[in-house]
């Protein structure tokens, strides 16, 4: 009786252990453009997950994501957004997700990018300013700004962005707004000047629809723009596909530079956490913790960076640091008046910089339509820091 026992566990465990590997990992992410999302599938697939991931076609940008998440409460995994975001997860401030307590066995290995017990970081991303340097830019003359927002004196054609949301744009934001924090302004903690230079930023700016501002460049329709760091180089790599003049530099001379910006630029780390899910079997968050522990490893870290052009934060998937994760970092920076970096402060700030730009119609898409510019010094900035009501 008692070996025939033992024998029924080990029939239960092995079957409890095949119904966890079928199972299914439902991911949520804003790193999620189809060559991403296949990537990650077939990658999965080989190391013995099934994963169901949406490609940017069906939702975009890291509030979709969460949101996504938080209403339709299926989730396992999550990966990607940035501080702001994680640290509203981490802390609780979504009804239906939370974090479950999971240490990696590489947890050691990614310096300050984590919440300790609950989500650990994957990428650091970063905010650019590029400007051509051949004839179709600058023609050889640097660039030197004090400041992001210097750009909208530039002299020069920039490509500013479309909209407000999403991550990329909400770091440009970031960056822009860096120069203007002002602890006691009721505009959202961002002095009136920062607003108007951001409004000259959207009104002179050039915007055709293009991803984030690098066609634009790479075609020479623009001098100076922005980009985000991931995925510049295998931009740059097919840049001739798109253009009869593109940006090189990854075989031929570049013909592009950063700005220099003695602020530096934003940065944001990109995590990855395991979400309760109450429809799992212990045996299935094991599986599912297996999953986020092989993908936030340095073997697969350093193939998704090579692949997408993102940089680690696991160190042993880091053998140099390219130029553009060499700049000044303004994110970790302290906000003088509080004791907050700069980072903390836009966490603190951010919905009421998102109100404020979407009261008053920032980033609209055809300028022969834009709004009238605001009249700044007679501005309700109590209700406009609040959500728009519908």
């Amino acid at each position: 009786m008692k070996k025939l026992f033992l024998c029924s566990l080990v029939v239960v465990s092995l079957v409890s252990c095949a119904f966890a590997n079928d199972y299914e990992i439902k991911i949520y992410s804003n790193s999620n453009s189809s060559e991403r999302v296949t990537w990650l599938k077939n990658e999965a697939k080989q190391a013995g997950f099934i994963i169901n991931m949406d490609d940017s076609t069906v939702y975009k940008g890291d509030t979709s994501a969460i949101q996504l998440a938080n209403e339709n409460k299926d989730g396992d995994v999550i990966f990607g957004l940035n501080e702001v975001r994680w640290s509203q997860l981490v802390n609780g401030d979504y009804e239906n997700i939370r974090v479950l307590d999971w240490t990696p066995s590489w947890a050691d290995k990614v310096g300050e990018y984590k919440y300790p017990g609950k989500a650990y970081g994957i990428v650091i991303q970063n905010i650019l300013m590029l400007y051509r340097k051949d004839d179709l830019g600058t023609k050889g003359k640097e660039l030197h700004f004090k400041h992001w927002a210097d750009i909208v004196n530039c002299g020069y054609k920039w490509y500013r962005q479309g909209r407000v949301g999403g991550t990329t744009n909400m770091n440009i934001n970031n960056a822009m707004l860096y120069a203007f924090t002002d602890p006691k302004s009721p505009a959202g903690g961002i002095s009136v000047e920062g607003w108007k230079t951001l409004w000259a930023y959207c009104a002179k700016g050039f915007f055709t629809g293009d991803s984030y501002g690098f066609d634009g460049l790479n075609r020479g329709d623009v001098q100076v723009s922005t980009f985000y760091s991931s995925s510049l180089y295998g931009n740059i790599d097919a840049a001739a596909d798109s253009s009869s003049n593109p940006l090189r530099g990854t075989v031929e001379p570049e013909n592009w530079a950063l700005v220099d910006i003695e602020d530096g630029t934003y940065y944001i780390a990109e995590y990855i956490g395991v979400l309760a899910n109450p429809n799992r079997t212990p045996e299935q968050t094991e599986h599912v913790k297996k999953f986020a522990e092989w993908f936030g490893s340095a073997e697969i870290q350093r193939a998704w960076s090579e692949e997408f052009d993102s940089y680690p934060c696991n160190v042993d998937a880091v053998d140099s640091v390219p130029p553009i994760y060499a700049l000044k970092n303004c994110a970790l920076t302290k906000v003088p008046g509080t004791d907050m970096t700069y980072a903390e402060y836009v966490g603190a700030h951010s919905s009421q910089w998102t109100n404020i730009m979407t009261n008053l119609g920032f980033y609209w898409a055809d300028n022969a339509n834009a709004p009238a510019e605001p009249d700044w010094e007679n501005l309700d900035w109590a209700t406009l820091t609040q959500k728009k009501a519908k």
